[in-house]
This record gives structure tokens, sequence and C-alpha cells, in this order.
């Protein structure tokens, strides 16, 4: 942060991203006021880019760090993982353009993520807006995204991509073909074959077909998913390589840990809960909730915690270890509020600062 004014603003968002309760609103800091909070967020000229090159900087060193201390065996793959999903709102953001749109059903901002995971490490590594209709289609976007892997990454793992059904356009899946990555996604029930069946009338697990338009031929695999209603909905996965079925059982399997999250960094993260005027603030909240989910998995990495996370307590480590200052001021507070009613049942509660 160029100033101190500003680091102290950074502090006071990091920490309410940190209490992970899912709702770290300007409103709910005790450290700074909320219009100090909404001028750093939406005014104050700090670099954003700066932030997101020294966050994912970071990142890369976690990665080969881990991996360095993981000892000998089988270096793990790079799983690109892609999906889209909606931070949904109410109400008008005039700034945000036709950022704001409905798709299947749910109004909101709707990112296609690209979420890293190598080994332990789980990194969300960047995000694309769908802009609706008429616009690049989150295809499009996904495989942006995934020509601006870092090669430091593409060239050190071998490289697999995983995505969903909307992800499993011709287009996509030559993008990442010419690109020599391997991708594993979802298909339409209803796509047609280059010998006029459709996915549905196959009864072999593991074959090879042809989709129509798609140059190369893809192993395709299905499964069954139970809907809310307990109905089982049929599903495909197609693999750009040949590969036996229970292995693309397992590798489309996989896909899944973005959607879990995807919650994660909702509910405890707040991604979702930004209600900024300006587009600038939206962004700056969105790169904040991803930082300060990566310092809570670092920490939870670094302390080799149990599995799977308890993100609360992770968290919370990770606010006392970084931000220490900040939390022995929210204790101040809370005893300063809480003194009244100590001295109703007998207790007197004095404060003195120790020498060092």
């Amino acid at each position: 942060m160029p100033t101190q004014y500003q680091k102290d603003n950074l502090e006071a968002m990091l920490a309410l991203f940190l209490e992970a309760q899912g709702h770290p609103l300007p409103e709910h800091s005790q450290t700074k006021s909320p219009s100090a909070i909404s001028r750093f967020l939406n005014i104050n000229p700090w670099s954003t880019r700066e932030m997101i090159r020294v966050v994912r900087s970071v990142a890369l060193q976690t990665v080969f760090q881990a991996l360095a201390s993981s000892g000998k065996g089988r270096k793990p793959f790079l799983q690109v993982i892609i999906d889209l999903t909606t931070l949904e709102k109410r109400g008008k953001f005039q700034e945000f353009g036709d950022l704001i749109r409905v798709y299947n059903g749910k109004r909101g901002l709707h990112l296609v993520v690209v979420y890293l995971v190598i080994g332990k490490c789980r990194i969300p590594w960047n995000f694309r807006v769908w802009r609706g209709k008429g616009t690049p289609s989150p295809a499009k976007l996904g495989l942006k995204l995934v020509k601006r892997l870092p090669q430091s990454l593409t060239q050190h793992f071998q490289t697999i991509i995983l995505a969903d059904t909307a992800f499993g356009s011709v287009e996509f899946l030559e993008g990442v073909r010419r690109l020599k990555y391997h991708a594993i996604t979802g298909v339409a029930i209803s796509r047609k074959l280059s010998d006029g069946r459709v996915l549905r009338h196959l009864h072999q697990q593991g074959q090879q077909v042809r989709l129509v338009g798609l140059k190369f031929p893809v192993t395709v695999y299905w499964y069954y998913l139970k809907r809310a209603n307990g109905k089982l909905e049929k599903r495909f996965v197609l693999s750009t390589r040949p590969m036996k079925a229970s292995t693309l059982k397992w590798w489309g399997k996989r896909r899944w840990q973005i959607e879990g999250w995807f919650k994660i960094a909702k509910h405890r993260f707040g991604l979702h809960r930004f209600g900024q005027g300006t587009l600038l603030g939206m962004y700056r909240w969105l790169i904040l909730s991803l930082t300060a989910y990566l310092i809570a998995h670092w920490t939870h990495l670094h302390l080799q915690l149990a599995s799977p996370p308890n993100w609360g307590h992770a968290a919370q480590t990770a606010l006392e270890s970084i931000f220490p200052h900040v939390v022995v001021y929210l204790l101040l507070l809370d005893i300063e509020r809480l003194a009244p009613l100590a001295r109703s049942f007998g207790f007197d509660i004095h404060i003195s600062r120790c020498k060092m």
C-alpha cells in the first residue's frame, strides 16, 4: 500500500474476511469506519494489479516449496478446473452496465473461474466476467484463461483440464488440444455422433467415438447423478485422449472440487457479498476475498492441520499470526464494552501496558 492509512484499511478488510463468517461487510468493522473502507475499495489510488502479481508470485513459491518438502515420489498433475459460478445480486447496479445478467434463472455476476489443484495446494488463479448473449461464451472465456496459465507451472507439470458441460464445445476442445493439454469435460446427452446417433444410444463404457464437428475421436463414459427429487439423471463425460473407463470416471469426479471451493469462498469468505457502487470496488472486493481464502489455506498447509480443513480455525489462526495487533485491539474493545456487565457480577477489570 502506498500510504500507512491505506495499509491500515487493507488490514481492516482482510481481518473482516478472515473472520470467515461469510459477511465481511464494511459496517461490521470495529477498527475502521464504513466510509473509510468504502473509499479504500472504490476511490483510493492503489494498484490492484500489483497486489494480484504479488499474491500469484507467493502462490507459485508455495507450490514449489510444498513439493520440495514432500520428498521423493510421483510428481502430481496440474489440475486446471474451469467452471462458471453466479454471485447472485439484487437491486440496481447502474455502474456495472451489462455485467449483471440472468443466467439459468439466477441474476447476478457470472464468473468463469480457473481453479488450480497441485498436490495439496488449491489456488483460485484467474476469472473473467461473462457479459451475456452476444458476447464471448463461457467456453471462449475459459479457453482464454487456459492460454494465460503460467509456463512455470505448465512446463513443470503434466496439465489436465477439467470442466463441465458448458465447456465441452468444439472450439474449446480443439483449442485445448492445440495447446497440447488433455481435457476431460462434461458433454450433453443429446450430442450427435458422426454416424448419426446421439450419445444416449451408446451402451459400452470407455469407447472412442467421433462427435459432429470435432476433428479427432474422444473417449466417452457416463454415470448417474441423483437429483434433489430422488431421480437419477444420466450424465456423460469425455476425454480428448484414450483412457480406460475406470480412469475416466476417477478424473471426472475431480472436477467437483471447484464446487466445494465455491461454497467455501461464498459462505466463509464472502465472495458474493460485495455492495460497492463502482466496478473498481467490486473488482477489489473479489481480489481481497480470494486473497483471504489463500491466506487461510496456506495457514492450514503450513501448520499441517487436520483434513478436511476447519476453515474457521484456519482463518482465525491466520488472523492471530499475521495481524496480532488487530486481534488485541478487538479484544480490548470487547473488554471495554463488557466492563459494566463484569462489574455487575462483582468483577472490576483493569488493563495496563506491561513494560517490554
